[in-house]
């Protein structure tokens, strides 16, 4: 009881700060979550809702309190290809099984193995993200339409825009407008008054698109065009679709079970490496990795049943909600209250954002998630951390995401597989000593043990053999063995082993228990 009154004492006194944050981050969500259902390929509405529940629903249950959960642009490409495969019906039920599939993974306690995938992977994953957002969005900021996968996108760019600017009219309004808002956005953020900061970027720049539109009486496409009925626009829960009993039937498809395991890892994937970011932000309570997951999933369910968008952690609202000295998980359920507010009294004033600002606002996005600023800090790891980086990023945009990813999940466990077999051994002989030093570099396991076993017996016998082994990674039982075996047979021979057996015994134990070897 005494603990329930601490705690409700803890909430309401951070309740101000929650506020005045949460408003920040409905801010911040507000364009957002437009923007990325028409990057999806769904009406606009649709990722207000996703934000709502991601917001209360996720909010509530969440395992990392100043996480905040809503539409992602990690999803967008892989959203937009179920919905041209699939069609709208059926993404709510792909959706469904996906948040199904998560709370399924945090109820088995497997929140911290999505941690285990190569961090080049990741980043290379949302890279490829960032340059199919950028390719398909420049296309919606021409008010027009992606021409197909990210490559078409990509090289169909330089015939957009000379068409745009030769032929003049709605296109080049269009690309004015959006450029205005990729200007405004990168102004804003360098050079915006300290007390004015609290204002996000993306939100003065789609104030001012607005305005500029409307000034100008701009024939460019609105979000009312974007709907198949303009006068939805005032009543955002048309959008829902419930999953019919037909769509049902299709969940055990082999094609749909793939998509919904895809929705399911990418948005698992991506929501845990937010959190991690996080935690490195605050000093509060750190996340609990599993009740993350069920409360994903618990969001994600919900949003399959309303057929909406799915969720994830997203790093842009939540290093906002940190920023703006949030304090506990009433923040972001705020922020969900807010988009609800929003939804239910001031619909209409959607009706006047230009399609182009919010496709210029994810141009924006995704050129700042396609550059390589992670590049330096992978290279610190070795050269095959980028490789399989940039592998992942040609393949994602050359095929698609879901190929990219599990071809950069291949690369890394081939990695894994030659860190674990690769054993270099060199030799350096004094003949007037008779001396002979053993240097090995690499790790020494079962998989090797055949190449050290053939060295050692080219030794000649009496010879006094020194083992260095100050660039070994990795040593296991059975080459330790082998060692301690050849010492014995070698010393018969008149000859002697000079090697530090302490030491190398405790590099062995240190890697079987996980422990770090110390650093300088």
């Amino acid at each position: 009881m005494a603990q329930t009154a601490s705690t409700f004492d803890y909430y309401r006194g951070n309740f101000g700060k929650d506020a005045m944050a949460s408003v920040v981050v409905f801010l911040v969500a507000l364009p957002l979550c437009m923007g990325i259902s028409i990057a999806s390929g769904v009406p606009p509405t649709a990722g207000l809702i996703t934000g709502i529940v991601g917001g209360i629903v996720v909010g509530l249950l969440a395992g990392s309190p100043l996480q905040v959960s809503g539409p992602a642009a990690g999803l967008t490409v892989l959203v937009w290809q179920i919905v041209q495969q699939y069609g709208l019906p059926m993404m709510g039920v792909i959706v469904l099984l996906a948040g199904l599939m998560q709370l399924a993974a945090g109820l088995l306690k497997l929140g911290q193995w999505f941690r285990a995938v190569s961090p080049a992977v990741i980043h290379g994953m949302l890279a490829g993200i960032g340059v199919l957002i950028f390719t398909s969005q420049f296309h919606v900021m021409l008010d027009g339409n992606p021409i197909g996968k990210g490559v078409d996108n990509l090289l169909g760019i330089p015939g957009a825009l000379s068409q745009a600017f030769s032929a003049g009219g709605t296109p080049l309004q269009a690309f004015g407008i959006g450029a205005l808002t990729i200007a405004v956005i990168a102004l804003w953020t360098s050079f915006a008054p300290k007390k004015l900061k609290v204002l996000p970027a993306p939100l003065v720049a789609i104030v001012i698109a607005v305005a500029t539109a409307a000034f100008m009486h701009l024939k460019i496409k609105y979000i009312p065009d974007l709907l198949k009925n303009p006068d939805d626009i005032n009543n955002i829960w048309s959008v829902i679709q419930y999953p019919t009993l037909e769509n049902l039937k299709n969940i055990f498809d082999s094609g749909v079970l793939i998509a919904a395991a895809s929705v399911a890892f990418i948005a698992s994937a991506e929501t845990l490496l937010c959190a991690s970011a996080v935690d490195q932000m605050h000093q509060g309570p750190r996340t609990r990795y599993d009740k993350e997951l069920v409360a994903q999933g618990a969001g994600n369910t919900l949003c399959g049943l309303l057929g909406v968008l799915p969720l994830t952690g997203v790093i842009v609202r939540s290093s906002a909600n940190v920023d703006a000295g949030g304090q506990t998980r009433s923040s972001a359920i705020l922020h969900g209250v807010w988009l609800l507010v929003f939804a239910a009294v001031l619909p209409f004033t959607l009706a006047y954002i230009p399609v182009a600002s919010l496709a210029g606002l994810l141009v924006f996005t995704g050129y700042k998630l396609a550059y390589p600023k992670i590049v330096p800090k992978l290279l610190q790891f070795g050269k095959t951390e980028a490789a399989i980086y940039f592998s992942t990023i040609i393949v994602i945009v050359s095929t698609d995401l879901l190929k990219g990813v599990l071809f950069g999940l291949l690369l890394s466990l081939l990695k894994l597989l030659y860190v674990f077999s690769h054993l270099e051994i060199r030799w350096d002989e004094d003949f007037i000593s008779n001396r002979l030093n053993l240097y090995l570099k690499g790790s020494a396991t079962l998989i090797r043990l055949p190449l050290l076993a053939a060295e050692l017996e080219s030794v000649r016998p009496g010879a006094e053999l020194h083992i260095h082994f100050e660039d070994l990674d990795y040593i296991d039982h059975a080459c330790l063995d082998l060692l301690t075996n050849w010492e014995k047979q070698h010393e018969a021979s008149g000859g002697s082993l000079v090697i530090e057996w302490e030491e190398l015994s405790m590099r062995y134990h240190q890697r079987r228990t996980g422990a770090q070897k110390p650093t300088a």
